[in-house]
């Protein structure tokens, strides 16, 4: 069985994230061959995929918002991602376990004895006239359970329902709290029941693997997978890893020579690519800054040099601070040239007017 090297794990993730060479697809090709973008800082998405499309306008992927072909949804890992409307209907009936054993580990005393069935069931009714914030369900379900937390009772509707966030939020220049509506309702078509789990498992390998079982499932949350990837393994290629760990990947994966150039590329702040291996050496290489860590919040994202991590960075009106990078033997030559001239690309698409600066703290 092959083995492949860390560097080789790191360029056929780039190659597969369209990160080694921008892509020519629309927004919304790109949003189903990554199986969905992480979304909980709404802006997030637009910088993920205009580091991956060749082109790539905000108000394209803006426009599919608003048409309600790409929805913000709790699935993988109960956390919020962006995925095409196909793509939240046959997802959802898949991540509603992972939802509801994250309620169960995070809010279950908090509830204080209330039947969480009929919490949910009262939330849903309340949602049937209308999209709802958090707040506005912890407010109406605490009359009926004045004993629980009503910040619990909210998250057991959201986490018990297949829902999604509706516009204004999510839209390119727009703001507005996370208001709930049931998928449903928001998408005019049912969950698809029968999409299966081996089809989801196989798109996680195109865009990530190759991969262990325990990849697979720190980038979903799902239950099940040793046995899934057993009944593919007749379809599948199999690989080592440097400390001999099985690999898995669809047998048409690319596998660049590891020598293949990556040049910098600016990751938002939560990015599948840092999220979705149980190892993530494939991407942090320990080359990058340790603590202290910079805030969370707009703009703070992470910068891969020659594939991997080597910096956080920040947008602070028309300036883009690239934090605590450090030149490394191995770097190309002219590695800061082409980090400066890549920022000054994203600043153009995101504060495209006011004076534009690129600055290194510290510099180099």
């Amino acid at each position: 069985m092959e083995r492949l090297t860390q560097r080789r794990l790191n360029r056929a993730l780039l190659a597969r994230q369209g990160l080694l060479e921008r892509s020519q697809a629309p927004a919304a090709e790109m949003l189903e061959r990554l199986v969905g973008v992480q979304a909980q800082v709404p802006s997030n998405p637009y910088v993920g995929l205009w580091s991956r499309l060749d082109g790539f306008r905000a108000q394209e992927l803006s426009d599919l918002i608003a048409a309600r072909e790409a929805v913000r949804a709790q699935l993988m890992r109960a956390t919020i991602h962006l995925v095409s409307a196909r793509d939240c209907l046959a997802l959802h009936p898949h991540a509603l376990p992972v939802l509801a054993r994250a309620f169960k580990s995070a809010f279950t005393r908090s509830v204080a004895g209330a039947d969480v069935g009929e919490v949910v069931a009262t939330g849903r009714e309340l949602l049937a006239a209308g999209p709802r914030t958090r707040a506005e369900l912890a407010a109406a379900l605490a009359r009926r359970w004045p004993d629980a937390d009503p910040a619990a009772l909210a998250h057991a509707v959201t986490f018990h329902t297949p829902l999604v966030q509706v516009t204004p939020r999510g839209l390119w220049g727009k703001s507005g709290a996370p208001r709930w509506e049931r998928t449903e309702a928001w998408l005019g078509r049912e969950l698809d029941g029968a999409a299966p789990l081996d089809a989801i498992v196989l798109r996680y390998l195109a865009a990530f693997g190759p991969a262990t079982t325990a990849d697979v499932r720190t980038w979903s949350g799902f239950t099940g997978l040793r046995a899934v990837l057993e009944r593919l393994r007749p379809q599948l290629a199999t690989y080592r890893d440097e400390r001999g760990r099985e690999l898995f990947d669809v047998p048409d994966g690319p596998l660049p020579d590891p020598d293949t150039p990556a040049p910098p590329r600016f990751l938002p702040e939560y990015d599948n690519v840092l999220l979705s291996h149980a190892d993530r050496s494939r991407v942090l290489g320990g080359l990058g800054p340790g603590p202290p860590f910079p805030p969370t919040g707009r703009w703070v994202g992470t910068l891969l040099v020659d594939g991997f991590f080597r910096a956080y960075w920040r947008i602070d009106g028309a300036t883009l601070t690239i934090d605590r990078f450090a030149p490394h033997p191995g770097d190309p030559a002219g590695t800061l040239d082409e980090i400066a001239a890549e920022g000054e690309r994203l600043l153009d698409f995101v504060a495209p007017a006011g004076d534009r600066r690129v600055r290194f703290e510290p510099e180099p």
